[in-house]
């Protein structure tokens, strides 16, 4: 039975990418939000995920995003980097190179589009995790990929050395259940969903791969930390009164919302690359409203 110790406990922020007008990549701004994550008590930051608009990045900016959060974080936390990819010679480079700039661990998410058979994920995350020796974190989320991990599929995985921890973001607590009671021993579980941080922590999981993180850093922090200290009534309540904003960074399609919510704290951190549209006016009203009862808005 595999035994490790996690990458990450708590929340970990899966950070947006700055970018200018122009939809070239910010670096001197990126710098100064991986700054406020971390002064916010973020226990770890994941570049280059869905969140970062990995989908529209090519490969040169992909590793230098990687590559600059690495040397600015500076091991102060743990650097996750989104290398997932539906060709699996693409993810395996991906992997490689990742490694290369020092980052701490790798999240692989599902083959989107393909629709892989559970035997094809087995093939596809074995040979992602055979070609660094970096921690591997799996990223199941269906309603984007339209594959999921079946919990027999997360038994098979964990036998891999390197395959530690999956992000559930399947969004059923019912079958998460099933997967931790049968593979929980051997894996790691984050809850991918900022909606379900206490559920799946009350199952056993190690923390949460945030978007909820950008905006309230310290207080996605809190969540998990007041439950991993015994304060579970605390936790609880927290997680219960931020499912406002919750809904409301996720009022479009990640991350058109979480990035529309940043200028309001003081970050301005351009649009979303197409096919990623702007926010609508009447979702922007409902975030806006949402982020000022919770103090948020600076602009």
């Amino acid at each position: 039975m595999k035994k490790q110790n996690p990458v990450f406990t708590g929340s970990c922020c899966a950070m947006v990418t700055p970018m200018h007008a122009d939809g070239s990549i910010n670096y001197p701004l990126m710098g100064k939000v991986v700054d406020f994550l971390i002064e916010g008590h973020t226990d770890a930051i994941c570049v280059c995920g869905t969140t970062g608009e990995s989908a529209t990045m090519n490969d040169a900016d992909h590793i230098r995003c990687i590559a600059y959060v690495v040397e600015h974080v500076n091991g102060r936390v743990p650097v996750v980097a989104g290398v997932g990819s539906n060709d699996t010679a693409h993810g395996v480079n991906l992997s490689k190179e990742a490694a290369a700039t020092g980052a701490d661990a790798l999240l692989h998410v599902t083959p989107y589009y393909n629709k892989a058979s559970q035997k094809g994920l087995l093939k596809h995350f074995f040979a992602c995790a055979d070609a660094t020796e970096l921690p591997v974190i799996l990223y199941n989320v269906p309603s984007r990929t339209s594959v999921k991990i079946q919990p027999k599929t997360y038994v098979e995985l964990a036998k891999h050395p390197n395959i530690v921890a999956t992000k559930e973001a399947c969004g059923d607590i019912s079958d998460i259940a099933t997967s931790i009671a049968m593979a929980g021993e051997a894996l790691d579980f984050y809850s991918g969903n900022d909606d379900q941080i206490v559920p799946i922590l009350s199952l056993g999981g190690k923390g949460v791969i945030s978007v909820l993180a950008n905006i309230m850093p310290k207080e996605t922090h809190e969540i998990c930390q007041l439950f991993f200290d015994g304060r579970l009534e605390e936790s609880r309540r927290l997680q219960l009164e931020l499912l406002d904003l919750i809904h409301a960074i996720f009022i479009d399609v990640n991350p058109i919302p979480i990035k529309a919510a940043m200028p309001l704290i003081g970050f301005e951190c351009g649009p979303c690359r197409l096919p990623m549209d702007d926010l609508s006016p009447e979702h922007m009203a409902v975030l806006r409203a949402a982020m000022a009862r919770h103090g948020l808005c600076q602009a």
